[in-house]
């Protein structure tokens, strides 16, 4: 059984208390390696060591960080079948999918901050003083010191590696926490950075619990950046502790994401599209459509064949090429999914399919499996269409006209992602700007531009990832005026 180790100062490290966390392989229910559960005594190590590097590695050229990078990217890349192997046993997600989207995400997120923080501007402007005088103002960036990374489990090595990158990158030293529940591709990491010559104390990885580890990161003074993907209760109590301490924060949290369909749509298109982002990766991402609004007219005819396909989708062992969805992450999480199911239930709502676990048979016969599921005849406001269930479960509402639609879509705490289907393009216009979320994508899901900036607004999150926005962030700007 692997002992998974801390990655400080340039060393894998076991943790300093020699306590260890149980981890359990969730399509098969049984255990397979064992987690530091550190505390902040492993957590102060690795800000000395960060602290303790950080002057070299923030004096070290653009150009000298990107090829440091671009030489963990290219390993990656190398190691990709093995990586994948290890987030689907860690995750329970199809090993097909960690194949195609979630190692080659990682990939590119190094190969794009690695290049793009060498060409990120500073702002100068002539100022005009009167009287023929001039001066000059203009903006330095400087890396604003340690970093603290927190991510969460459902694309472990995905969304690490988009808070590692750009902070690495911005010439940042970076104290990380992935999730305790999804730690093996993050070791993983670390012994790649061991391998590619990253320069001991630039990345740190410390393996445990929120309450301990992500508490001592985000309260530790020598932080002084916290970038954090996870729940809304989460980001409240990390803001609550930061923002006294004026930390930069960005924090991208839950989502309950709308999903209109209006009659004049690609049908084809959209359907196929709808049953991918409703179920991708079992529904545990928080891009995920959650609710659907189908315009009435064409609503029998959406619920019919969505139904037909999602009855279809195959539950299955996910080192299986053929399996559609794979396991729950946790027993606790499937628990959580199933007490929403009952709920939904006794809120009246309909089962259309789905709606139970699976039992498979062979390796994976204790898995934690669950049913695609769609639930109709729920009202707007209940819990079930309101709070995040995180799982392969949808429901599925008619609704009349765009002001409706916007209405529904519009009706909660969460803001974070949005998907619209017509191909009416000032109605695509129009609604874009109205709905209350950080992205919209219209007639396509997940098509990702890493020059742009993502987030959420309201219970969502703050701040924002991606592009060059995620490398000011890591960075703390100093304006200079010079009086010709």
């Amino acid at each position: 059984m692997t002992h998974i180790e801390n990655y400080i100062g340039g060393e894998l490290r076991p943790p300093v208390a020699g306590r260890y966390l149980e981890n359990f392989d969730p399509s098969t229910g049984q255990l397979y390696t064992l987690t530091p559960d550190s505390d902040e005594g492993d957590v102060q190590r690795a800000v000395d060591a960060a602290r303790n590097a950080f002057a070299d590695w923030a004096s070290t050229s653009a150009e000298s960080r990107h090829d440091v990078i671009m030489r963990i990217s290219r390993r990656i890349e190398e190691d990709l079948d093995e990586l994948a192997l290890a987030e689907s046993i860690d995750n329970g997600k199809p090993v097909s999918l960690a194949k195609t989207v979630d190692i080659p995400r990682a990939v590119s997120n190094f190969k794009f901050y690695a290049t793009a923080a060498m060409h990120i501007a500073n702002e100068s402007h002539d100022t005009s003083l009167g009287g023929g005088a001039r001066a000059v103002n203009y903006t330095l960036r400087h890396p604003v010191g340690v970093a603290g990374c927190i991510s969460p489990w459902n694309l472990p090595l995905y969304l690490f590696t988009w808070k590692i990158a750009p902070a690495l990158a911005a010439g940042c030293t970076v104290v990380a926490k992935p999730s305790e529940i999804t730690p093996m591709t993050a070791y993983l990491l670390s012994k790649i950075c061991i391998d590619a010559g990253l320069p001991p104390g630039v990345l740190n990885i410390v393996h445990g619990l929120g309450p301990k580890v992500g508490s001592a990161i985000v309260s530790h003074r020598d932080v002084k950046a916290i970038s954090f993907t996870g729940g809304t209760k989460t980001g409240e109590e990390i803001s609550r502790i930061a923002a006294p301490m004026f930390k930069k924060l960005s924090l991208e949290l839950g989502g309950k994401n709308p999903n209109l369909i209006f009659s004049d749509c690609n049908y084809d298109e959209m359907l196929a599209t709808t049953i991918r982002s409703s179920f991708s990766n079992q529904g545990e991402i928080c891009l995920c459509g959650s609710r659907i609004f189908v315009e009435r007219p064409m609503y029998e005819q959406f619920k019919s064949d969505f139904v037909e396909h999602v009855s279809a989708l195959k539950v299955g062992d996910p080192l299986e090429p053929s399996t559609d969805v794979g396991a729950i992450v946790s027993k606790q999480h499937f628990d959580k999914i199933m007490s929403y199911i009952d709920l939904a239930q006794q809120e009246g709502g309909n089962i259309l399919t789905g709606g139970k676990q699976v039992h498979l048979n062979g390796r994976c016969a204790d898995g934690w499996f669950i049913e695609p599921t769609v639930i109709e005849g729920l009202s707007q406001d209940c819990r079930t269409n309101q709070e995040e269930i995180f799982g392969p479960v949808v429901t599925i509402m008619p609704f009349d006209n765009e002001e409706e639609a916007l209405g529904y879509a519009n009706s909660i705490r969460y803001g974070l992602s949005s998907t619209l289907w017509t191909e009416n393009l000032s109605r695509a216009h129009r609604l874009a700007a109205r709905i209350e979320s950080g992205i919209v994508w219209v007639n396509c899901w997940l098509l990702r531009d890493l020059r742009t900036p993502f987030g959420g607004v309201k219970d969502s999150g703050v701040g924002r990832e991606g592009g060059f926005e995620a490398l000011k962030f890591f960075t703390e700007e100093k304006n200079v005026c010079i009086k010709l």
